[in-house]
């Protein structure tokens, strides 16, 4: 079956997205390529966010809107969307991020011969969405292995993922608090699949103030814990990861 008629479920978490979740939907639904569905699980927001997201599901019949009944995080929410999913393609994107327009269309065309995991470049934005004049991943070539996603070799932007989803018995991420879709990637890359790069830049991804993306000690913390007890590596291969973990951490343009 060719991309054009494929379907695309696109899953997002929520928490207290009020002020970015229309313009999420809006990138979604000002996509040149228009057979998806959208999957979104609130994890109890304490804003208006729910709220938004039923009135959005109204007028759209491709939005399906859920709800957690306690507070349980990302990965929970996530894997709750993906329980619903129909597509032969499952996309991921963050409450406050965006995408470009083409940005399926392109990712599925470049997934046509025989790629099963692909990711694209992105650029960073502020809370207001301005551009922050970064990119990440837009200057890397070609495909990505477990060993080289163990030393962050890419950084994989939850938001530019795109998977097919009979590639994978289990697409499902480990119930962590934080840093589940690294660790959902590198279960999928231990399959022996690699990640491919699309070194278009083809999502926006929004820094937040007092986000575990501007906390360098809590992400190599969690990054040594995903190591240790996730992916149960040794000592000194933790170490030796960590130590490549670090060196791009610091000096990744």
């Amino acid at each position: 079956m060719g991309h054009r008629v494929s379907k695309v479920s696109i899953i997002t978490a929520t928490y207290n997205s009020s002020k970015e979740i229309r313009g999420t939907y809006q990138s979604i639904l000002n996509q040149s390529y228009e057979n998806w569905e959208w999957l979104v699980t609130d994890d109890c927001s304490s804003d208006s966010t729910f709220i938004i997201l039923e009135d959005i599901a109204k007028n759209d019949p491709r939005v399906r809107v859920y709800h957690n009944p306690v507070n349980s995080g990302a990965a929970v929410s996530r894997n709750n969307s993906l329980n619903h999913a129909a597509g032969e393609f499952i996309a991921f994107i963050d409450s406050d991020d965006l995408w470009k327009l083409n940005k399926l269309e392109k990712q599925l065309a470049f997934m046509t011969d025989g790629i099963d995991f692909s990711f694209t470049a992105y650029d960073l934005i502020d809370e207001q969405a301005k551009p922050l004049n970064q990119t990440v991943d837009a200057n890397q070539l070609g495909a990505f292995s477990y060993e080289d996603m163990l030393k962050k070799k890419a950084t994989l932007g939850c938001s530019t993922v795109m998977l097919r989803r009979s590639a994978f018995k289990d697409i499902y991420m480990p119930l962590l608090r934080t840093g589940q879709d690294y660790a959902t990637w590198l279960k999928l890359l231990k399959t022996g699949k690699k990640a491919y790069l699309l070194n278009d830049v083809l999502a926006h991804y929004r820094i937040m103030p007092n986000s575990i993306s501007r906390n360098k000690f809590k992400k190599a913390k969690r990054q040594w814990q995903i190591y240790r007890k996730i992916e149960k590596l040794k000592l000194i291969p933790s170490i030796i990861n960590f130590i490549f973990y670090a060196w791009r951490a610091v000096f990744r343009k």
